[in-house]
């Protein structure tokens, strides 16, 4: 299922309403998790979305994981894609099953993810963002940046 992009000048659900004097609005920044099959080639499809929040201690991922709908990537091997991007969540979340890394304040291992590389699993660029629910962002972000099927 395809949802709306945003055009220039538009607000995402989870931003509108009246900030007044901020109170009640948490900053975070993002990024959308990107599959880069052939690094050489500069292509890539977005699988997920990772949200931080320094002042919440927030840290969340949302990817896709289905190994049916990463077979669209052009990945060699999805069922082992879908095992990778498990463990980058589990460092996202805080789960020990992510290693050593996923034991790091969620800062660190914001910053240990989204840190550029010549991998089949990047990152964008981090974007700042501003909301009053920082789990609502991530599924607003993940609809608007990643496509499922």
């Amino acid at each position: 299922m395809s949802r709306p992009r945003l055009g220039h000048g538009q607000e995402p659900e989870f931003l509108k309403g009246d900030a007044g004097d901020g109170d009640g609005w948490l900053d975070y920044e993002f990024a959308v998790v990107r599959v880069v099959p052939h690094v050489h080639r500069e292509s890539w499809v977005n699988v997920g979305v990772v949200v931080h929040s320094r002042t919440e201690g927030y840290l969340d991922a949302r990817v896709v994981l289905d190994s049916g709908a990463l077979e669209g990537t052009g990945a060699s091997d999805p069922e082992l894609l879908q095992e990778y991007l498990a463990s980058w969540v589990a460092v996202a979340r805080g789960d020990e099953a992510g290693g050593d890394i996923a034991l790091l304040p969620p800062s660190e291992r914001f910053h240990w993810l989204t840190a550029p590389r010549s991998d089949v699993i990047q990152t964008s660029p981090t974007r700042p963002g501003r909301t009053r629910d920082l789990a609502a962002a991530l599924e607003e972000l993940f609809g608007e940046y990643v496509e499922v099927g």
